[in-house]
């Protein structure tokens, strides 16, 4: 297999400047791939290699996240539904009429809502930890959030923003990644993340979308009905031990798609940090069958 190289480019969508990673022919089947938080584009790096000679991969920083522009909170409205609009109009100045979806933690909610908007652009859907079902909260790691969506204080704010922390960052790489597989780990994805979270600006840009995620919730079912009348195809690649959107979340997704494939790692919330072969080699086989190929 020869490897590809992944271009690192930016585009003005809306006046604001987005980053995004570019691999692969230009006349292959499109993957656009949406992170998650506290990440950005960075979380793919190790993906996008593997599957270039096959697809053209497509993967922004969202707004005020990694190398993008991130205005004040008071400059731009920080909503999901603000962040998938502006998903929209970037792929649409990248000329994408057609494309599959690869979804983690926040990437979910804001691809979802594009293909409410658009579902004839979506061909397929890969979900890596990548939530629409209640019954995918993990319950310990969403108290503080679900406490802070009910009611914004000062002290609900103060333990949603320990999750942007270093230690807070680390907990999200490490927590449900078996023993044999820590070493795998690398310590710069995190201190990347923390970094680039620690500038100026970002903990009302963070708390501000921390605190619309309920947002999200109202849409569940909306995005469910959609799965339901479209067959969508869809793979769920799971880390099995993520504590914050735990396996019942994916094993949900055949409630709506009986054809739905599920696959649970031996891993954590950021699968791709320990299995991103293993990941590579499903997403093709199921895009190989699903997406023009």
């Amino acid at each position: 297999m020869s490897v590809l190289p992944v271009h690192h480019r930016t585009v003005t969508v809306r006046g604001h400047r987005i980053f995004y990673r570019e691999a692969g022919p230009a006349d292959a089947p499109v993957l656009l791939l949406l992170h998650g938080f506290p990440t950005s584009s960075h979380m793919f790096r190790d993906l996008i290699p593997r599957l270039a000679d096959s697809y053209r991969l497509i993967a922004p920083d969202h707004l005020g996240f990694g190398h993008s522009a991130a205005p004040d909170a008071t400059d731009f409205s920080y909503t999901f539904a603000g962040l998938s609009a502006l998903t929209a109009e970037f792929t649409e100045a990248l000329g994408l009429d057609r494309f599959a979806l690869y979804i983690q933690d926040y990437g979910a909610p804001i691809g979802l809502r594009l293909a409410l908007a658009h579902p004839e652009r979506i061909t397929a859907i890969i979900s890596q930890n990548g939530n629409a079902y209640e019954e995918g909260l993990g319950a310990e790691a969403w108290a503080p959030v679900l406490a802070l969506i009910a009611e914004r204080t000062p002290e609900t704010e103060a333990p949603v923003r320990a999750i942007r922390s270093l230690d807070g960052i680390r907990w999200q790489y490490e927590t449900g990644v078996p023993a044999a597989y820590r070493e795998l780990l690398s310590p710069d994805a995190w201190h990347h993340d923390a970094a680039l979270m620690a500038r100026e600006g970002q903990d009302a840009v963070q708390l501000g979308l921390i605190a619309d995620y309920g947002a999200n919730f109202a849409l569940y079912p909306a995005f469910q009905e959609y799965f339901r009348t479209s067959g969508v195809p869809l793979l769920a690649v799971w880390g099995e031990g993520d504590e914050i959107f735990v396996p019942a979340g994916a094993e949900a997704f055949r409630r709506d798609l009986p054809d739905a494939e599920i696959h649970l790692l031996p891993t954590g919330h950021f699968a791709l940090e320990t299995h991103a072969p293993e990941i590579a080699s499903l997403v093709d086989d199921f895009l190989n069958r699903h997406a023009g190929a």
